[in-house]
């Protein structure tokens, strides 16, 4: 089990963004993402465009939105967007405002990390930041994919794992997140299992911003393989302990092209052992098995996010949780069993 990181959210909110008819309202509590007053567990999978072709974009959406995703998340590049100081590049497979486009038309939500993830406190670096994540932001609004716009872009995220550094900053790693995440901010988790952790604000959603359903292939080393029903699982188990929002990473990984990876003595493979494969194909058992899990989810959605819960251990870590409807009565249960002999 991997000790899970911390990263930070902002809800995409309307006090930022001009309102219009087709608008969109995004609030969330301890217990749901709220979208046009309806409560929601928000279930997203990792697509980065960059790392497949347009062409491939409409079909690989589709087999998320097959799958039962809700939302597609994607980092914005900004190394590939910007390889020269203020020339930047949005063709071909980096036009990310098609992929955003695409995805809406689909009939899915989009989680943007903006970024730009990387850490140093002086004036260059926070002028050039501003101004490439400033240009990110007003394309994205030119082309009115803010959710209060009517777009599908209804959660933003501007850093990621920083919890692994920020203490060798010192003061000055406080200073940077309060500069860059200011609030409304909400932590989250990433790793392999986030069941056990809890946001730092009681009255912000429970969210699992990275769940890695594989790892990276380094090269000589043997392909890396998470089993569809441990990922499973760890997806059951963070929504039944009061989990909102989760997202896989990757849900397809794609390709690295060019002369790049994704670090020291990586393939350029993204694969991740994704449900889509690398080439955009079903990896079988894992997209079934997930999208299975996913419509048994849904079937518990409102009650899960209106309804009280109750939990009973019966030894040996197996645990039933149940989530009651006090309006209506219905209930939704979870029993698990976290025992690995």
């Amino acid at each position: 089990m991997s000790n899970p990181r911390i990263g930070t959210f902002l809800i995409a909110c309307s006090a930022l963004l001009w309102a219009c008819s087709l608008a969109t309202t995004v609030q969330y509590d301890a217990n749901a993402i709220i979208i046009n007053g309806e409560r929601r567990i928000i279930i997203s999978g990792a697509i980065h465009y960059p790392r497949s072709t347009s062409q491939m974009w409409p079909d690989i959406i589709k087999k998320a939105k097959d799958g039962g995703l809700d939302a597609i998340e994607t980092y914005v590049f900004w190394d590939l967007h910007e390889p020269a100081r203020h020339q930047y590049d949005f063709s071909g497979n980096l036009d990310f405002i098609k992929f955003l486009k695409n995805v809406q038309e689909a009939g899915l939500y989009v989680v943007l990390r903006i970024g730009p993830y990387l850490r140093i406190d002086n004036a260059v670096y926070k002028e050039e930041m501003e101004t490439f994540t400033t240009k990110i932001v007003n394309m994205c609004k030119e082309a009115g994919l803010f959710a209060p716009q009517g777009g599908p872009i209804i959660l933003a995220q501007i850093e990621n794992e920083y919890g692994d550094v920020m203490s060798h900053y010192g003061e000055a790693g406080n200073t940077y997140i309060k500069c860059n995440a200011p609030a409304p901010m909400i932590n989250t988790c990433n790793g392999y299992y986030c069941d056990n952790f809890e946001p730092n604000n009681p009255k912000s959603p429970k969210m699992f911003t990275e769940n890695w359903v594989g790892w990276f292939q380094k090269w000589g080393e043997r392909k890396p393989h998470r089993t569809a029903e441990d990922v499973a699982f760890s997806v059951a188990r963070f929504f039944q302990r009061g989990g909102v929002f989760q997202n896989y990473y990757m849900y397809h990984g794609g390709t690295n092209f060019g002369r790049t990876a994704g670090g020291p003595y990586i393939i350029t493979a993204y694969e991740y052992d994704a449900p889509p494969d690398e080439y955009g194909n079903l990896n079988q058992p894992k997209w079934g098995h997930l999208k299975d899990l996913h419509a048994a989810l849904k079937i518990g959605e409102k009650t899960l996010t209106n309804g009280t819960v109750t939990g009973k251990q019966y030894g040996n870590l197996v645990y039933l949780t149940t989530y009651t409807n006090n309006g209506t009565g219905e209930k939704f249960c979870f029993l698990s069993n976290s025992h690995n002999s």
